[in-house]
């Protein structure tokens, strides 16, 4: 029973933790998109993104992250057998990217607040494929998790699989940023 609650908490503050995560870097679009506008709209609505980011980032996104990661060690040392399992370590190599992904996150947060409303020097449409990254993270940790040995097993067509739906959610975006430019 009591590894069941630790599971069942493990994946509320997942989804919590990328909530956050996904807001986080939408935030850093608009932030970017603030570029042309006029100096004082500007400069109000960078304000805004910093807060925005920074109390994101704080309150919800950095809790849920340690909740979740300490839901998943608790649950590591009640069940020692997943350490066994080939899919279980696919999943942490997936969590390693994940890690490397929110300290970027965490350094722009910090930037934000060191430009003190200046411009991010990271091009929109490089903010724009970041927003995604979490994404992909996402699939391919839910889809180890849910398929487990199958996973392993059949892992040629699940990268074919992943990389399809890589391509179909690229060109999605293109085709909603292009539409959004001719309007």
């Amino acid at each position: 029973m009591l590894y069941t609650i630790i599971k069942a908490l493990h994946i509320i503050f997942m989804v919590s933790y990328f909530a956050g995560i996904f807001y986080l870097v939408r935030i850093f679009v608009y932030y970017k998109d603030t570029d042309e506008f006029a100096e004082e709209k500007k400069k109000i609505l960078r304000e805004q993104y910093t807060f925005m980011a920074r109390r994101l980032w704080n309150i919800i996104t950095v809790p849920a992250g340690i909740i979740m990661a300490v839901c998943g060690i608790v649950m590591i040392f009640l069940n020692t057998g997943l350490m066994k399992m080939p899919w279980f370590h696919l999943k942490l190599t997936f969590l390693i990217g994940l890690a490397i992904y929110h300290y970027w996150c965490w350094k722009k947060v910090l930037k934000l607040k060191e430009l003190n409303g200046e411009t991010i020097e990271t091009p929109n449409i490089k903010l724009r494929q970041a927003n995604e990254i979490a994404t992909f993270i996402l699939f391919l940790v839910v889809f180890t998790v849910i398929l487990k040995s199958s996973v392993i097993e059949y892992w040629w067509q699940l990268i074919t699989g992943f990389f399809v739906l890589v391509f179909l959610i690229m060109i999605t975006v293109k085709l909603v940023n292009k539409n959004k430019k001719n309007k």
